[in-house]
């Protein structure tokens, strides 16, 4: 848990980390959207390329965003499985009695996997090259011609903010609270199925004791320091595009439409 990657923030001097907050937060929408269109394997080429050029130009290494893919792996395991008996079309590839294994069902589980590896690594790419900081402020700024339809920007982009900034927290807390219950005796691995699922509730009730604790002292320090999301605000930092942010910009855009051309022409 000490090895989780979304949502922690690592202070790099590279070009991604200069960039301004709202050009990372539109080049990601942008690649969210190329992610879904179905453009065939050259779409997700391209998308890989974009992807790995961005992690050269953050100075993050490769092991480290897919370090986000841990918690995901049995989700991706379970996804197997419920497609290989459910879907029974393609080629037949491997049969022992009942028991069959079809091409559409392995093709199908790649599809969704390689698309949620996508997205997490950009995602990863994101939270550890931007400050949650300046994450809120891009999300605020972004948001803020929404203003005119009754849609609070800064409450929206606050609670996106704290959600990213306490994602860390919450692993170390939950590595604190299952250290503490091992030392106690409980074992986490070993056992029943009804130890194993006391053990967890074991881990899970002192961990949403822990949350609402942490919740309620950070509302009363913002309450003790005069925050009021309401009024208006002024900015130590002005955020400012530069050239590299358009170049990012448009080539995520660029990298958008080819996608679409080739779902069209595919």
């Amino acid at each position: 848990m000490n090895n989780i990657a979304l949502g922690r923030y690592m202070p790099l001097n590279s070009v991604v980390h200069k960039m301004d907050p709202r050009a990372k937060i539109m080049i990601l929408l942008f690649l969210m959207i190329a992610v879904f269109i179905p453009a065939g394997v050259w779409g997700y080429v391209l998308l890989s390329l974009f992807i790995l050029v961005a992690l050269f130009l953050s100075k993050l290494q490769l092991s480290f965003a897919l370090r986000a893919m841990k918690p995901m792996i049995w989700m991706m395991v379970f996804l197997l499985v419920i497609n290989i008996l459910v879907i029974k079309t393609g080629t037949l590839w491997f049969e022992l009695g009942w028991f069959s294994i079809y091409s559409d069902a392995i093709y199908q589980t790649l599809y969704i996997v390689v698309r949620l590896t996508l997205m997490i690594i950009m995602t990863t790419i994101l939270t550890a090259s931007t400050k949650p900081l300046d994450l809120t402020l891009g999300i605020e700024k972004l948001l803020k011609p929404f203003e005119k339809i009754g849609l609070p920007s800064h409450i929206i982009a606050m609670m996106i903010s704290i959600a990213l900034r306490f994602i860390p927290t919450l692993i170390e807390e939950t590595q604190r609270i299952m250290n503490a219950q091992a030392s106690r005796g409980v074992d986490m691995e070993n056992g029943t199925i009804k130890e194993k699922v006391m053990a967890i509730l074991s881990l899970i009730v002192p961990l949403f004791v822990s949350s609402f604790d942490r919740a309620d002292q950070l509302a009363n320090a913002m309450e003790a320091r005069g925050y009021n999301p309401m009024q208006e605000r002024t900015r130590y930092k002005v955020l400012k595009m530069t050239g590299i942010d358009y170049v990012g910009l448009l080539s995520s855009i660029a990298l958008l439409v080819l996608c679409i051309v080739l779902a069209v022409i595919l």
